[in-house]
């Protein structure tokens, strides 16, 4: 996957539309949405969290083999997928993605591709022990922040999903 990352930090990221829930610099790359957007601004492709079914991968996936290859693991309905980048330095502030949660249907999953100990991320208070290419489920319902107390950038591959019984039965063991 880091193959694949250092081939798409070429490509144009754009910066998070929530500029009140970060300090410094938290950017996306957007590597699936739904069809209806696959023209549209980079923005709209990155954060479409919607009731559709019917999505697409963008480019920049189909040509990254090994992030293509996780995202057809999942048995589960994928929904946006992209990359965020944690600016080193940089903090996401705590808040709530409402009902972005299992028990509401949904799951965002993180996989973690350049990070380490300088990382923090807690979830309900809860610090989440993320290691590169380990796949985890965040319930982002809850309160959650990251902080960046390190030199490098951090970059997790994330995706959001519909919430399956297949989804359901491996969450306790991504988190």
């Amino acid at each position: 996957m880091q193959e694949d990352l250092h081939r798409l930090l070429q490509e144009t990221w754009v910066d998070h539309v929530n500029r009140r829930d970060y300090q410094g610099g938290w950017d996306v790359l957007p590597l699936r949405c739904e069809r209806q957007h696959q023209d549209a601004h980079p923005i709209l492709q990155g954060y479409a969290i919607q009731e559709g079914e019917d999505w697409i991968n963008l480019p920049a996936l189909n040509q990254s083999p090994a992030m293509l290859q996780c995202v057809q693991f999942l048995q589960c309905p994928v929904k946006a997928v992209r990359l965020m980048r944690l600016k080193a330095g940089s903090h996401i502030k705590p808040h709530r993605d409402h009902q972005l949660s299992l028990e509401h249907g949904e799951a965002r999953l993180h996989l973690p591709i350049f990070t380490g100990e300088h990382i923090r991320f807690r979830v309900n208070g809860q610090t989440v022990p993320m290691s590169a290419g380990e796949l985890w489920y965040i319930n982002a319902d809850q309160e959650h922040e990251v902080h960046n107390i390190g030199e490098q950038d951090r970059i997790n591959l994330v995706i959001d999903c519909g919430a399956n019984t297949w989804l359901k039965n491996c969450a306790g063991a991504m988190s």
